[in-house]
């Protein structure tokens, strides 16, 4: 259990900041960017949820959003430390089987398609797009340092099931708006 007496530690004020190792990296760090998307990816995901309002959608949000925290924790604990919090592939299979199941209400996509719609969809593909940048800074990031492949994989399923589940939102794919090539020429 996490318990937070203080808030501010002012370890972090010379612009470094703590891995679960207790070791020190520059809050630049790329490991350090792609934990902060991270967290920005689950405030997306809130702000889906408070526009969704309740119901299984907002349940299976607050799921995902637990998980980005182990993710998180996955990220800012080095490869070789054992017994630590970290993504398993049960939280991946999940995913998996929530955009198979949400999928097939969907008619096939005959073109790419706006993000946009429905409110709750809107906010689903801006939480998308931002899941898709975290994935984008943990590849990098993995570059740099050693990372298990399992936090990259969980992300690419996450922005998947997020774009189906605004499909789904977008009135099973009826409501989706669809790009018109060339439209404003």
């Amino acid at each position: 259990m996490v318990k937070l007496n203080k808030i501010y530690t002012r370890t972090g004020d010379d612009g470094s900041t703590g891995l679960v190792d207790g070791s020190r990296v520059s809050k630049a760090d790329p490991r350090m960017a792609a934990i902060g998307d991270v967290d920005e990816a689950n405030s997306a995901i809130g702000v889906a949820r408070a526009a969704i309002g309740p119901g299984s959608f907002s349940e299976m949000l607050a799921r995902i959003q637990n998980d980005l925290f182990d993710l998180g924790a996955d990220l800012a604990t080095p490869v070789e430390i054992e017994g630590a919090l970290r993504i398993v592939p049960g939280q991946i299979e999940w995913l998996e089987e929530r955009i198979d199941h949400l999928n097939t209400a969907l008619d096939p996509l005959t073109s790419f398609i706006l993000p946009a719609g429905e409110p709750g969809a809107a906010a689903l593909h801006l939480a998308r797009a931002v899941v898709r940048r975290a994935e984008r800074t943990t590849v990098a990031a993995g570059a740099q340092v050693a990372l298990r492949p399992e936090a990259l994989t969980y992300l690419n399923r996450l922005s998947d099931l997020l774009f189906v589940a605004a499909r789904a939102m977008n009135l099973n794919g009826a409501g989706d708006v669809l790009w018109v090539p060339g439209a404003s020429r």
